[in-house]
């Protein structure tokens, strides 16, 4: 059957240019790569559904394979090779078209699986709606697979012309008949190719990575082995070795690069004449010129050189670079932006505002902290009633929009915390002083207050500007001894807790308590309600007084942590309901999409083979799962962890949006693992610009309520409840006036318009995911440091998937993944039993005469490369003596310290495995001076014959 058919059939490749598996548009005399489609054509093919726009995303372990997620289809699309992915890297904006269904690749897991994902996704894909003389009515799946012969491939240019709308319709067809098709082939995943750069990554500008003078042949990262292709019309190629080198990036998902030596830094180019072996260790930064359809590499050139790769100052400066991350200093133009506002408030300006100094009114944060964005307040009303004030610091009076520091606020975007370094968004005189909630400092702040019934429920709430005085900054430990009653009063160090106004501790620990009560019932009430809680410990690395990293803790949330959590989501929540039923067409929302629906029901399934019952149907169901399942393994906490480390990976990222964006999708607003439909950033505006956008929108929703108010003539207490109560007046929002005051007060405080949110919100996911990076990759470079001078650690893992070839084991004691590849190991006999799951590891027992005649096997990896083979003999001795395996292992190898004192042995040969199996590991520290660093995991085993 040609394998056009389906598509002919179904009308589909009228649209999309289908195109069969390996086949290529007509290439030129020497080209490895289609040329990209022109602007015009794209924008065509995209609004037509011949084309589908999405960003290209590289698999680190294997870079010759991508994906790209198309709005609308519930399955990503499968880029094969390199040359489909035609020049692209990981980042990278796409124009992709879609192979035929016969050449698309078969999927992992059953088809049963994702019949229902689909349905999950899109319960209407199987209607699929036609205009002009077709009905609307289900495709015919006789119809769909009947006899055709031949088929017609257009191209874009053959398009008869459509209004507009009809072709946005075609594009929304288009991806409603690829559901159909997927529906139809459940196990299949759809392939496609890039045929356009829509938006480079500015990744392309900063790649990290060490220069190479090895054979370009000898790269075997690109799914062709191919040389550069002499083509002097086309593309000059180096006509000696000497003429270029090779750039390996850091990052495995980018591809090498060529660099030619007549563009590199007269100090390389001379370490290079004089064949300095040290140019290799040198970490350099590189961006990417060209990529020509005749060359199937890029070509870059080196912008700076950062220095050995094995220090770790150079590692953290490769990371401000890769990220984009600023500098700490501020210019004097931003920091004169501040000239304005004197340090104490005047009192014009507490006239304006909610006079709550007399509130005893806290800070609960980390120990070191000083920019404090949150204070809490309580009062007791009634015997059952309570008011809670949240109060959060009013960065948006200083940051005024179409200002030097508003533009330095946005292009920071977010603070960055990289453990010895932190790299704050707003000046430290802003963010550390004059805005931030200090004790025993009038403050400018935002405040939302709630009526609360003992049990949680809100029965009133007010919103608007106010003036605060905090009396104590608590740490989070000491607030969690006043809830857990060992607080003395006669051991404060009143240097670090002072009490500021005529408050006691008495007051104090009244107010945590209160708090502490009232945020459970919350937090209850919350998980009733359908919230998800994926918690697990996070990796923290302790420094010594020089600043040098000394040991890693994994540390978790206490209760003092969630009554911060509850009253900030609380806030959140309030605020997210207010602006956008203000402003529905350009409020900033936060959204977290539902899971990866194959991904979440391969999960159950693995974890539903060993025993453990999983409902993934929704959220809440989700979480009584795991809340259950933590009863059952209250003995094994590890094996707990693991799971939530498994189940967080079906999870999709939150991110945030224009409202008017999704007008037409509101089932889309929602946040998922809170199981909210409507959340946003409200609560840190010292370290996160989208809450400055969130402060000016709420702005002029309180300025709106104002104006309305006087319009009206109506009372301050009526009016209170119009646009930010607990009853919104839809009447008041729709009438001439309401939407007067509404765009008057948007004018004035500047919210943007939905076009510049859109943009502002973009930019702002790019860079909180920058931040999320370095952030881990400090840390990264910080536990790889440690490792590298303590030598070895020795800890259990436990075995996440495993195969014939490699498995993937899990380190709880640090927080990661990693491969042990066995495949093509001497001395090494793997036996893979496909029928159970089972992995068996076992000795070549004559392997010590293959080392004694000299023979190898050629390809084959070292032993010592997978696992460390200790003697029994050194953890097997007699009762009377005492050996920890760790001291003996570094006796043996010279060592004189460890990561860690726990008594871990060695697992014995022949070793069994299967998925969820604990199996001792080594973790070293690999790469520096010779490649990118990283963590490196071996099996930690002992045998008789080592």
């Amino acid at each position: 059957m040609d394998n056009q058919l389906l598509h002919e059939q179904s009308g589909y490749s009228k649209r999309i240019p289908f195109r069969t598996f390996g086949s290529q548009e007509s290439l030129n005399n020497g080209q490895y790569f289609s040329s990209h489609w022109t602007e015009k054509d794209v924008k065509c093919a995209l609004e037509t559904g011949k084309a589908f726009k999405a960003v290209l995303r590289v698999n680190a372990y294997k870079r010759s394979e991508a994906y790209c997620t198309v709005d609308g289809i519930p399955i990503d699309i499968f880029i094969n090779g390199t040359i489909d992915q035609n020049r692209t890297v990981d980042g990278d904006t796409v124009a992709i078209v879609i192979d035929y269904v016969k050449s698309w690749a078969m999927l992992k897991g059953s088809s049963d699986n994702f019949k229902n994902a689909l349905a999950l996704n899109n319960s209407n894909m199987l209607a699929v709606e036609f205009d002009g003389d077709h009905e609307v009515s289900t495709i015919n799946k006789d119809k769909l697979y009947a006899d055709s012969q031949g088929g017609h491939r257009p191209n874009i240019l053959e398009i008869s012309s459509t209004d507009y709308a009809s072709q946005q319709s075609m594009s929304a067809k288009a991806v409603n008949e690829i559901c159909f098709l997927l529906s139809a082939n459940p196990d299949k995943r759809p392939s496609g190719r890039v045929v356009a750069i829509i938006e480079k990554s500015n990744r392309r500008n900063t790649i990290i990575g060490f220069l190479s003078t090895r054979q370009m042949h000898m790269h075997n990262n690109q799914t062709s082995r191919l040389p550069l292709k002499k083509n002097k019309k086309h593309a000059p190629s180096p006509a000696s070795m000497k003429e270029h080198v090779i750039l390996t990036p850091n990052d495995p998902r980018f591809p090498n690069m060529v660099i030619f030596v007549t563009s590199l830094p007269p100090n390389i180019k001379e370490r290079l004449d004089t064949e300095d072996p040290t140019v290799k260790m040198e970490l350099v930064v590189a961006k990417i010129n060209t990529w020509s359809e005749y060359c199937i590499l890029p070509e870059a050139s080196v912008i700076q050189i950062l220095g050995r790769g094995g220090e770790i100052e150079t590692q953290i400066s490769a990371i401000f670079l890769e990220n984009a991350i600023p500098k700490l200093t501020f210019t004097s133009e931003i920091i004169s932006c501040l000239s304005n506002f004197p340090r104490k408030i005047p009192m014009a300006e507490i006239a304006k505002r909610k006079d709550l100094r007399h509130l005893c009114t806290i800070t609960i944060d980390p120990s070191s902290a000083i920019d404090l964005d949150d204070a809490l307040s309580i009062e007791k009303i009634d015997d059952d009633t309570y008011r809670v004030g949240i109060h959060i610091a009013d960065a948006s009076h200083y940051v005024l929009p179409d200002t030097v520091l508003d533009s330095e606020a946005q292009i920071r975007s977010t603070s960055v915390y990289m453990s010895q370094h932190k790299l704050p968004m707003l000046p430290p005189l802003l963010s550390e002083e004059l805005a931030s909630l200090l004790p025993g400092e009038d403050r400018l702040a935002f405040s939302i207050i709630f009526d609360l019934k003992s049990d949680g429920c809100i029965i009133d709430q007010w919103i608007g500007h106010s003036v605060i005085h905090s009396c104590c900054k608590l740490s989070y430990e000491c607030a969690q001894e006043i809830i857990d009653n060992s607080f003395n009063y006669n051991d404060v160090n009143t240097s670090r807790y002072a009490l500021h106004g005529n408050f006691r501790w008495d007051d104090i620990v009244w107010s945590v308590n209160k708090l502490n009560e009232i945020s459970k019932k919350l937090r209850e009430s919350r998980f009733h309600n359908g919230a998800l809680l994926l918690e697990s410990g996070k990796l923290m690395v302790l420094f010594d007084e020089c600043g040098t990293p000394c040991e890693t803790i994994l540390s978790g949330m206490v209760q003092s942590n969630f009554v911060i959590e509850e009253f900030m989501l609380l806030a959140n929540k309030t605020i997210a309901e207010i602006i956008s039923r203000n402003y529905p067409e350009c409020s900033l929302l936060r959204r977290h999409p539902k899971p990866n629906i194959r991904k979440l029901k391969e999960f159950k399934s693995v974890w539903m083979k060993h025993g453990f019952e999983l409902d993934v149907s929704s959220s809440s169901q989700f979480h009584i799962s795991l809340t259950r399942i933590r009863e059952m393994l209250k003995d094994d906490p590890m094996l707990f962890d693991v799971l939530i480390f498994n189940a967080s990976k079906p999870m999709q990222l939150a991110s945030y949006f224009c409202t008017g964006d999704l007008a037409n999708r509101k089932d889309e607003w929602a946040h998922y693992s809170l199981s909210v439909p409507l959340y946003t950033h409200f609560t840190s505006p010292l370290r996160r610009y989208p809450d400055i956008i969130v402060h000016r929108t709420l702005s002029a929703v309180l300025e709106a309520e104002k104006i309305y108010m006087q319009k009206k003539r109506l009372n301050s207490e009526s009016i209170s409840k119009c646009f930010t109560g607990l009853n919104f007046d839809r009447d008041a929002f729709e009438s001439k006036e309401g939407r007067e005051a509404l765009c008057a007060s948007a004018l004035k405080y500047k919210v943007p318009c939905t076009s510049d949110l859109s943009e502002i919100t973009s930019y702002c996911n790019e860079r909180r995911l920058a931040s999320g990076r370095a952030e881990d990759a400090a840390k990264k470079a910080h536990v790889w440091d440690l490792l590298r001078k303590k030598e070895i650690f020795i800890s259990e893992a436990r075995v996440m998937s495993l195969g014939p070839k490699f498995m993937s084991v899990y380190i709880h004691k640090l927080g990661i993944e990693r491969r042990i590849n066995y495949s093509e190991v001497e001395g090494m006999i793997v036996e893979w039993l496909e029928t159970t799951s089972t992995l068996v590891l076992n000795l070549l027992l004559n392997r010590h005469l293959k080392k004694n005649t000299g023979h190898t096997h050629r390809g084959y990896s070292p032993l010592e490369d997978i696992t460390l083979i200790v003697s029994p003999s050194d953890f097997f001795r007699n009762e009377y003596c005492s050996c920890n395996a760790e001291e003996e292992v570094n006796a043996r190898l010279g060592h004189q310290e460890t990561l860690r004192n726990d008594k871990i042995h060695p697992a014995l040969f022949p070793l069994t495995l299967r998925v969820l199996s604990a199996v001792p590991v080594v973790v070293h520290a690999v790469g520096g001076d010779d490649g990118p660093i990283d963590m490196a995991a071996r099996l930690y085993t002992c045998s008789f014959y080592s």
